[in-house]
Parts: C-alpha cells; structure tokens; sequence
C-alpha cells in the first residue's frame, strides 16, 4: 500500500476508472457513507438558498465531484446502499449499458431541483458523470494551482452554491476564492472536511471575501481505516494538528466536520440559524 503525506492510503486508482464500479467496490468494504450523511444538509441547503434568493434552480457546484456521487444521491433521491448495489453488482455490463441505465435512473426519479456542475481533475469521472446525467456540467480543471479559462469561468459564473464531501484539505483556499471570483453571485458553501485537515485558513480567506463560517457541532463518519498502518499514520497527523481522536479515530474511523459558509448580507444571518437550529443528524 501506498500512503499520501496526511497517513491516508491512496485509491486514485478509483477515481480514474471509465466508470464507478470499482470506486464503489473498493469504497463499499470501508464502509464510505459521508455522501449519504451530507445528502439532507445539501438538501436543506438548495431549498432555503430557493427561498431566500428566489432563484428556482440553484446551480450547485460539488468540488471534488469524481462520478458525481452527490449530484446522483440528490438528483436522483437514492442512497449510497442504492448505488452499491448498483455498482457492485454489474460486473457483466458494458460500460455503454451501465450508461443507459443511469440515464433511466435519472430520467424515473426526482429529487432536488437544482443544476449540478462537477469540479474535478479526473477526467473520466467527469465524463462518466455527465454522460449518465448526474451532472449538468463540468469544469475538468486543478484551481489550486491554476486560474480557471475563460470558458471554466463562464461555466462557474452562475455557481449559487458550492458544497464538497472530503475534498478540502487536498484543495483548500485558492479554488474556492477562484470559484467565488468567477461567480456572479455570493455563493453559499457547505463543506465536510476530515478532522486532520485544519479549516482556520480557509475560514480566513473566506472571511476577506465577505464571508461567515460557523462549524456545525458534532462529526460525521467518512469510512473505516484500511489498515492498522493507516490509523496509526492518521493519528499521527491529527496529533500534529491539535486534534483529540480519543473515541473519535482510536475507534477506527476517519471523521468529518461540516463547516457552513455565507456572504454577510441581509440573508447570510437567516440561513446560518437554519442551520444551527436544524436537527437533520
């Protein structure tokens, strides 16, 4: 096994596959739940976002979309056991049925209103996901380390809301200041960031740009660790950070924050307290 400089065990393998199934065989035996426990905070989210912006379909962008895992569990109003038994069990279809499947998927349920448009530097997860209709659109780009062109910029220009499940942290400041810049609006923001990854930097830099951040109280499972080798390295991180994993990540378990942005303007208040007050755990 390999591991990244953070302890955690490196699967980009998964991410660049023609399709999700082995992302999913890979995630299922680690018990990956964070975009089912992310999925109604979203949900609140592109609802009051309808309501106190008047906008009916919020576009939504999801840094860190892969095969669009959120946009499908929204869209679509499945779970990630939906999707497991989905992925994981169709080893005899091509990809090009796998395809047709999803677009009935799409097509037979409804969920949240809103257009979803994925941020990733895996170019087949994009592809996978847009084909399949779990996204609208995507911008195949590395804001971290580049300005967005022109035309990821006019793709990026109607961004009502931008969300993420375990992205930040491998992306930080630069490609949410540079989505926010090539936004049109104030876009609200929700984001699930592993307990090693420290947010004060982030919060920083949105906080120049106009923005408030309140932490949820509470964490939220991502997925079983690995290995042994991979909990001790982990530990080791958050220890280096300042981070208790007592009852936490001694368990065997990498956990997650969620950190809830929005402009200080005359709905940023009134959006913050739904959320403080919403008992969606």
């Amino acid at each position: 096994m390999r591991f990244d400089a953070t302890g955690k065990v490196t699967l980009d393998h998964i991410y660049t596959q023609p399709d999700p199934r082995a992302y999913f065989s890979a995630l299922r035996g680690l018990d990956y739940q964070i975009p089912q426990l992310a999925k109604p905070y979203f949900a609140a989210l592109i609802d009051e976002y309808r309501e106190a912006r008047q906008v009916d379909t919020p576009q939504v962008v999801d840094i860190g979309s892969s095969y669009g895992i959120n946009a499908a569990l929204l869209r679509c109003d499945v779970t990630m056991d939906d999707l497991y038994d989905r992925y994981c069990d169709a080893d005899d279809l091509s990809r090009a049925a796998l395809l047709a499947s999803d677009r009935e998927l799409v097509r037979t349920r409804t969920g949240a209103r809103a257009r979803f448009v994925g941020l990733d530097i895996s170019e087949p997860a994009l592809s996978y996901a847009r084909q399949a209709g779990f996204l609208d659109d995507t911008v195949h780009a590395d804001l971290e380390r580049s300005e967005p062109t022109t035309g990821q910029q006019a793709w990026l220009a109607d961004t009502d809301l931008v969300v993420s499940t375990g992205s930040l942290g491998y992306v930080g400041a630069s490609t949410l200041s540079r989505v926010v810049a090539s936004s049109n609006r104030s876009p609200w923001m929700a984001h699930f960031v592993l307990r090693m990854f420290p947010f004060d930097a982030i919060e920083e830099r949105l906080s120049g740009l106009g923005y408030d951040t309140i932490r949820l109280d509470g964490v939220f499972r991502q997925r079983r660790f690995i290995s042994a080798e991979e909990q001790s390295r982990v530990l080791d991180t958050l220890s280096g950070v300042g981070v208790d994993p007592t009852g936490l990540e001694t368990d065997g378990w990498f956990y997650a924050q969620l950190h809830i942005s929005g402009p200080r303007d005359g709905t940023a208040p009134r959006f913050l307290e739904t959320f403080q007050r919403a008992n969606l755990r």
